[in-house]
């Protein structure tokens, strides 16, 4: 599967290696180039430095052939917009954007944008952990 990410946090950087890992075309994109030093040393996909919500740079990183585009940068609108970029001018078919806002996530949702909260996904772990459910 060709997977472009944008961000490369943790986050960006964790799933990046993860799914460079299981054998996927990997390519991140991220403002800073020394952000790119949170891949691990045996990364094999592809960086790229510049703005993930600029049309030519997503083409440059062949978002227009992929299966998958994840907006995990620290910013919701970033996320949100490059996330709408992909899905409705590549058409990339799976799109998921992090959106830390829980009530903009639901937003989001609600005009059919697939968005992934860790605000929601830590407070059910640490209610989880604290009802002994964990």
């Amino acid at each position: 599967m060709r997977v472009v990410i944008l961000g490369c946090g943790r986050l960006g950087a964790r799933v990046a290696d993860l799914l460079d890992a299981e054998g996927h075309d990997v390519t991140i994109i991220d403002g800073d180039p020394d952000a790119f030093r949170r891949l691990s040393p045996g990364f094999r996909g592809t960086a790229v430095v510049g703005v993930g919500i600029d049309e030519d740079l997503l083409r440059r990183a062949g978002v227009d052939q992929a299966d998958a585009f994840l907006a995990l940068t620290e910013g919701d609108n970033t996320n949100a917009m490059a996330g709408q970029v992909a899905k409705h001018v590549f058409n990339v078919p799976h799109v998921i954007s992090q959106i830390k806002d829980p009530m903009r996530g639901e937003a989001y949702e609600g005009l059919g944008m697939t968005t992934i909260c860790p605000t929601i996904i830590g407070a059910d772990a640490i209610r989880e952990v604290i009802e002994g459910k964990r």
